[in-house]
């Protein structure tokens, strides 16, 4: 029985209660009265006004751009310079506000490009045996062909690894594999696994694996993305690929190493039990060469490398490489289009994009011209009687099937090589033309119409530069590079059928002029140039890409004066120069990372690597 203490607290509670919401409320009102009129910005005396005949507006628009309230106001300093973002004349700050119409809001220089952030790429490992003696040409052949395998796996989004005996004997557990008695195929196999486990998991591949789809593939996509719940492998492609954690990883091998039954096991697979692994029936997009496919479906590389493994090795490296170039050929089936918005004076000024169109449009070389890849045995191979279709239009098409190579040129390349003036001016830039931001305009009138401003279509030009799938499907090139970049082989992911017959390099040279497809005019794209149009061509883009380099100060006014007029233009040109030059010092510093480890030396003196594993032949120009 209760109290009356106890009846007496349960009234006097709601009493407490009641009371400290009076003097909250009171607070609230004290604190509005008082520090509103201190909120509102004061104006000047209506005898002031009056007397001036204007009224003052007080700045709304001041204080929310200082409000902390407002995470998109102007910074009041520089962006810090990041690591590796400058190359050449190129430089620019990655931040995941990029889709920016003009870079210089955020980034506070005029000359630095506002990019997007680099996507982490997800590694992927190969174990390649070093501490196998091998003769001089096995090692060019195996070279070649692991080299193929990065390229291709590059091209993807991936970063593509060369392990080692070195990664396995870091393993704890190396020592225990080595008191084994087990049979050698196991014993090569546990060593991939063990430098596997060494480098976190991941994707573990060989070399005769590669992927032969498209970019945005789904299963390429999944890989992509480097989160993999369970320890995985793909059916009907034996140990070709697996995906896992660490931790799960480290389970199977530690139950691989201590099954009775792993004496006799061949591989890990055989060693473990099948509820070790999920297996995975789709991979469409893998093709894998591995000695049974290579044995039953290309029976002519099969006796090569049985009558001589190097030559062998060497004949299923073209064929590898000519199946991704048929496969990338297949993707875009529409053709490429060479953009070309002002036709009557820009043919020497695309010229290097259509000179890469012709040799992505012909067929590499190849042992099997006929064959298709073992994950695509419904393929059209390419066949030289008919390359790709080749065009030149004057508008960007928004579409998967058809790549798009385009030229941007600086305003003052492209007023030069359309007034055909050998010399421009301040009078004429002011007085002469009439559209501002005009080569924008032309590639982007039929996506986008005529009566969209510059900074939306700049916006659309950065989306088709570098969305999430944009790189992809198009290349954008600047007219004031006088070649092609050397490295166009990674961006593409296979080896590009070279220019000449007589440098000693290329196995897949262009034909000749009579075999080299034409590029397919419409008549709705233009006029074709007068010779003696084209013949004034050559020395008006030399002429603009010395003011461009030119320090003299007249140049620099003109160069500045028509930047300030065709800013959107101007953007794009910087934009898709820095997207270029960024894409290449990410490769280069991956190079120069891995080319430590490539050759598979001891950990104890990780040095350059062996000379034999071949990076490819760039000459690291500048921009």
């Amino acid at each position: 029985m209760k109290g009356p203490g106890s009846a007496l607290g349960l009234r006097s509670g709601p009493r407490r209660i009641s009371f400290l919401l009076v003097l909250l409320g009171l607070f609230a009102l004290f604190t509005l009265l008082f520090t509103l009129p201190n909120s509102i910005p004061t104006g000047p005396s209506l005898s002031k006004s009056l007397a001036d005949h204007k009224i003052s507006i007080p700045k709304y628009k001041d204080k929310l751009s200082s409000s902390i309230l407002n995470p998109f106001r102007p910074a009041s300093h520089k962006p810090p310079e990041q690591k590796n973002s400058t190359y050449g004349e190129s430089s620019w700050y990655s931040n995941w506000n990029w889709r920016n119409p003009f870079s210089s809001s955020v980034t506070m220089d005029e000359n630095r490009s506002l990019l997007p952030p680099l996507k982490e790429r997800a590694p992927i490992y190969c174990y390649y045996d070093t501490t196998v003696q091998r003769d001089e040409p096995t090692k060019e052949a195996d070279s070649a062909l692991l080299l193929t395998w990065r390229r291709a796996w590059w091209a993807k989004g991936f970063k593509p690894i060369i392990l080692s005996a070195a990664e396995a004997m870091n393993n704890p557990l190396y020592d225990e594999l080595q008191r084994l008695d087990v049979e050698p195929s196991f014993k090569k196999d546990m060593m991939r696994w063990l430098a596997w486990e060494n480098m976190d998991g991941g994707l573990l591949a060989h070399y005769s694996l590669l992927p032969m789809a498209a970019y945005e593939d789904p299963l390429l996509s999944f890989l992509r993305r480097g989160e993999y719940p369970g320890l995985t492998r793909w059916e009907d492609i034996d140990n070709a690929l697996f995906a896992g954690p660490k931790v799960q990883i480290a389970d199977a091998i530690i139950q691989a190493l201590r099954d009775p039954k792993t004496k006799s096991a061949k591989d890990v697979i055989s060693a473990v039990s099948s509820e070790t692994f999920r297996v995975d029936p789709s991979h469409d997009s893998l093709a894998s060469y591995d000695t049974k496919t290579i044995e039953k479906t290309y029976p002519k590389i099969a006796e090569e490398i049985a009558a001589d493994r190097d030559k062998g090795m060497k004949s299923l490296n073209l064929l590898i490489n000519f199946h991704l170039h048929n496969t990338w050929q297949d993707i875009f089936s529409s053709g490429i289009a060479v953009l070309k918005p002002m036709p009557t004076h820009t043919t020497h000024m695309i010229e290097p994009a259509l000179n890469l169109a012709t040799r992505l449009a012909i067929c590499s070389d190849s042992p099997m011209p006929a064959s298709c890849p073992p994950n695509l045995p419904k393929c059209s191979p390419c066949v030289s009687s008919h390359p790709m279709k080749i065009s030149t239009p004057a508008r960007y098409k928004n579409t998967t099937d058809l790549y798009t190579i385009g030229t941007v040129p600086h305003p003052y390349t492209l007023r030069t090589l359309d007034t055909l003036r050998n010399n421009l001016d301040i009078a004429y830039i002011r007085r002469e033309i009439k559209r501002r931001d005009e080569w924008l305009y032309l590639i982007f009138q039929e996506l986008l119409g005529t009566g969209i401003s510059g900074s939306l279509r700049v916006l659309t030009f950065k989306d088709a530069v570098a969305g999430e799938y944009a790189a992809s499907h198009s290349l954008w090139l600047t007219a004031e590079k006088e070649s092609l970049p050397d490295d166009l082989d990674w961006w593409f992911g296979f080896e590009i059928p070279s220019n000449t017959t007589d440098d000693g390099k290329s196995e897949t040279p262009v034909p000749g002029p009579e075999r080299r497809p034409k590029p397919q005019h419409d008549p709705a794209d233009g006029p074709i140039p007068s010779d003696d149009d084209l013949l004034r061509e050559p020395s008006l883009l030399n002429r603009a890409r010395e003011v461009m380099k030119s320090k003299d100060k007249e140049d620099e006014r003109v160069r500045n004066a028509i930047e300030a007029w065709n800013l959107a233009d101007t953007e794009a040109w910087r934009f898709a120069k820095a997207f270029l030059a960024r894409s290449k010092v990410e490769r280069l510093k991956w190079e120069e990372e891995e080319s430590k480890y490539a050759g598979g030396v001891g950990s104890e003196s990780r040095g350059r690597g062996s000379s034999w594993l071949r990076w490819g032949d760039d000459k690291n120009e500048e921009d």
